[in-house]
């Protein structure tokens, strides 16, 4: 009798060096980098990543001026303490919570006023689950100082590749935009030019494919893998 070797029916994918996707899925041509005034700096945990779908990376991506510092405990990361200590900058963290002042009822004016004049306004985003986003915020003595800033969500998420906890719990990067949705015209961007959609562009075009991909896997019945190169087994 015949033994198949399945693994000569795998396909290696190359990927692209720069959003991690497989060649077929990059989605680096998409990208129309922009500077919304806002300096933003993604604080991304260790499992997001080492994962394909991260938006913070995808936000990092089309951000200009933006950072992407990956980590657990920020409390001595030396370019977090940079950041929040330059004279230049007024830092604040975006994270819900009771002492959170919340941009979505504040008027354009109140939200001018939460910047000094001559700041640039520097916002921390953590990149994680809702319970790593805990933990680092916990843990990250650093970040618990910084003032903090939230909004009410006006429709639910379109991250329909990963799970939310609720319908109204944003992705980073639906977050950000958002974000600059409600405090860009206050820091001299032109919101109304609609530059800063973009980052749903760029968003949509990967949820698309992966949901193009598992379709596709799913008709296929599993009997078709793809791995990345150098993950050969042995």
């Amino acid at each position: 009798m015949e033994v198949k070797n399945y693994h000569d029916q795998t396909v290696y994918r190359e990927h692209c060096a720069v959003c991690i996707q497989p060649q077929k899925g990059c989605y680096c041509p998409h990208i129309q980098k922009f500077d919304p005034n806002i300096s933003f700096v993604i604080l991304i945990h260790p499992i997001e990543m080492r994962r394909r779908i991260a938006t913070g990376r995808m936000s990092h991506l089309c951000l200009e001026q933006s950072f992407l510092i990956s980590g657990k405990n920020y409390s001595d990361n030396e370019m977090v303490n940079g950041l929040i200590q330059d004279s230049g900058r007024h830092c604040i963290i975006l994270y819900p919570g009771v002492d959170s002042r919340n941009l979505s009822v504040m008027t354009q004016a109140q939200q001018a006023q939460l910047v000094p004049q001559g700041k640039k306004l520097t916002i921390f985003v953590i990149d994680g689950t809702w319970a790593t986003a805990k933990k680092m915020m916990r843990e990250s003595q650093n970040l618990k100082s910084l003032p903090q800033i939230c909004f009410s969500p006006e429709k639910p998420s379109t991250f329909r590749v990963r799970k939310q906890p609720a319908d109204y719990c944003y992705s980073t990067i639906e977050a950000i935009h958002h974000t600059i949705d409600l405090l860009g015209q206050s820091q001299g961007f032109a919101t109304a030019q609609r530059q800063h959609d973009n980052l749903l562009d760029v968003f949509d075009v990967m949820v698309e494919r992966q949901l193009d991909y598992l379709r596709s896997s799913e008709e296929k019945n599993g009997a078709f893998t793809s791995r990345r190169l150098g993950k050969r087994p042995a």
